[in-house]
């Protein structure tokens, strides 16, 4: 075997710019294209000398962008990944101390979200020879604690390579886990600056490894059986499509299946997108952010499909939305397929739903039940128009309003928005507006960072599935509470020329929290800008358009929905970062919902929180325990 000398950090590096993965495409081809789109750093001590030298050096193969703040570049490494059906990643690199740790929020999110990242944060020098560094955390019971063990509860795999040989196999062990398709998430190798920096000899069939190539485990013949038997007993079924739908590229299955027999979808926050919007079948948004045609049909349902999802709480308004309902779950992750003590079925979603179609031929939902699936159809879709086309007047527009002028500026230049825009957020009220008005026609144009909830995580996301999908619009539409928590990634689109779209949504604080603040009870305070200053104080008067400006962006502010539209239509003829910033009310898209869990005090002196109290006691009766 031959062997060539070579640093860590270089080894590393190496790899990763040679490792390629076959990956399929919307249209159904599959081409090899490197595995890493890039890296994203901010280089500081700890990772500047070892790492940043390597990847000087193979900056042709990989490339390195810069960025501004180091939780924020992870998210659009995120983003990347999920816009790609996690067939590709991107990897992010930081200092040691805080560049470290500003990764770990973002970690959480792609843990939660079971998407791929490559983290690798410079760590403490392993020798301990000039121990205690610049930003080292001194633990005074554990000396081999760093700051990067922060990360061990919120990645898939996690390692810190205190020899440099240990990159033979700790590397292979990160892809193969982020490669995993039941394990899938973020791993995390945590580089000792002086380890980065050692040389050892690196067998050279290291730096030429296999294309990777994702495995779709079928599912058990028993298991099979008993998922065909439930499903024969059923005449109202009801298929929930989660994020694994999407992850598994599991669309045409899903709506082969659909069809044969007869069974209305409708779909998670992870899901939307799997059918398109239009489809007869498609009931569309699930749960406490779910519509009324769809929530319906969920409380009436015998048999739940869910097909690729977590069954988190709000796709399950905390289990009290479907609990008459038997529960059949198809899921790659054994975890998640035996969640509340459902049938279990373990599969890859496509393969799976190939298998099970095959096993219930002859088989279909009573005629009524898909009858009446195609009706609330139709009606939904009528019901979506008229919230997102009423123009307000005499008062500022909600979110409803706003994304009808955000899809419909498409139509002016002869664009269909539900193939061609990505729709993005992550937190506040809009994931509930888009998740029930927002219309995809492709599978991915919903992207919705809602496993984790990050505030901040929708500019550096946008930029993100710019990068992935250069040829789609990324739109991403944003509250003025999250846009104040990360906004810097901004100035990172226009540094890249990745063009992205955001549209700021001002209600003057954080409205979606305030609406729960008030439904469990209490007062409302320490939400609404002009509630929250102190005697003494100043009240905000943060310009976001003049903000946006200063960071490159074209900015404008738009006094309404006509002047909304307008400023799309230009935006999207534009080629660089557009930023649109609008006045919006409190008012919200009142059509569906259902309960939600939310702890409200046993003992208070104020009757409306004793009053929620007594509505939070009997919700938990109506719970799947």
């Amino acid at each position: 075997m031959k062997h060539i000398r070579l640093t860590m950090a270089q080894a590393l590096v190496q790899h990763l710019a040679s490792l390629q993965s076959e990956v399929e495409h919307l249209d159904g081809t599959t081409t090899v294209e490197p595995y890493c789109g890039g890296v994203f750093t901010i280089f500081g001590h700890g990772n500047v000398a070892g790492l940043g030298e390597a990847l000087a050096a193979e900056r042709s193969r990989l490339p390195t962008y810069r960025a501004h703040n180091e939780q924020t570049m992870a998210h659009a490494a995120i983003a990347f990944s999920k816009a790609q059906f996690r067939q590709r990643i991107m990897a992010v690199s930081t200092s040691i101390g805080p560049g470290a740790t500003n990764l770990v929020t973002a970690a959480a999110v792609a843990h939660v979200n079971r998407l791929p990242v490559l983290l690798l944060p410079g760590d403490i020098f392993a020798n301990r020879r000039p121990d205690p560094v610049l930003q080292q955390i001194e633990s005074f019971a554990q000396g081999d604690v760093s700051a990067s063990d922060c990360f061990r509860p919120v990645t898939r795999y996690f390692d810190r390579l205190t020899r440099p040989e240990h990159i033979l196999t700790a590397l292979p062990r990160a892809v193969q886990m982020m490669t995993d398709p039941a394990n899938c998430g973020p791993a995390c190798l945590s580089l000792p600056q002086d380890v980065q920096a050692m040389a050892f000899d690196c067998p050279e069939d290291f730096l030429h490894p296999d294309v990777l190539r994702f495995r779709r485990p079928p599912a058990d013949t028993r298991e099979l059986a008993n998922a065909a038997a439930l499903l024969r007993t059923a005449k109202r079924p009801l298929i929930v499509a989660g994020g694994g739908v999407l992850y598994s590229q599991a669309w045409a299955a899903l709506r082969a299946f659909a069809e044969a027999h007869g069974i209305p979808v409708v779909e998670s926050h992870g899901g939307k997108s799997s059918l398109p919007w239009d489809h007869p079948l498609n009931l569309g948004a699930i749960g406490v952010d779910g519509v009324s045609w769809a929530n319906d049909m969920a409380r009436e349902a015998d048999v739940v499909f869910a097909v690729g999802t977590r069954l988190q709480d709000f796709t399950t308004g905390s289990h009290a939305l479907f609990p008459q309902a038997k529960l059949l779950s198809l899921n790659v992750q054994p975890y998640d397929a035996g969640k509340w003590s459902g049938t279990a079925l373990v599969a890859d979603a496509r393969v799976g739903l190939g298998q099970l179609q095959a096993g219930l031929q002859g088989w279909a939902a009573d005629a009524a039940w898909t009858a009446r699936a195609h009706q609330q159809a139709a009606a939904a879709n009528a019901r979506i128009t008229e919230l997102t086309t009423h123009v307000p007047k005499d008062m500022l527009p909600y979110d409803a309003e706003v994304i009808g002028a955000v899809r419909d500026s498409a139509t002016v230049l002869g664009l269909d928005s539900a193939q061609h825009d990505v729709a993005l957020c992550a937190a506040g009220t809009l994931p509930a507006e888009l998740h029930k008005l927002w219309r995809a026609g492709r599978p991915g144009n919903y992207h919705m960072e809602y496993g984790y909830s990050c505030m901040g995580y929708e500019v550096a996301g946008g930029l993100g599935v710019k990068m992935a999908r250069p040829d789609q619009e990324s739109i991403v539409l944003v509250g003025d509470g999250s846009y104040m928590m990360a906004n810097s990634e901004l100035a990172t689109s226009v540094m890249l020329g990745k063009k992205i779209i955001v549209v700021v949504l001002d209600n003057r604080g954080y409205g979606c929290i305030q609406r729960l603040q008030t439904a469990t009870g209490s007062p409302a305070f320490n939400n609404l800008l002009d509630d929250c200053v102190p005697e003494g104080g100043e009240r905000s008067t943060i310009d976001f358009a003049m903000h946006a400006r200063s960071m490159g962006a074209d900015a404008v502010h738009v006094k309404d929905v006509a002047e909304l539209k307008a400023a799309m239509v230009q935006a999207r003829q534009a080629k660089r970062t557009q930023v649109i910033v609008i006045d919006t009310t409190h008012t919200r898209t009142t059509d569906g919902g259902c309960w939600w869990e939310v702890a409200i005090p046993e003992v208070s002196a104020r009757p409306a929180v004793r009053d929620a109290y007594a509505g939070y006691l009997a919700g938990q009766q109506t719970q799947r325990i």
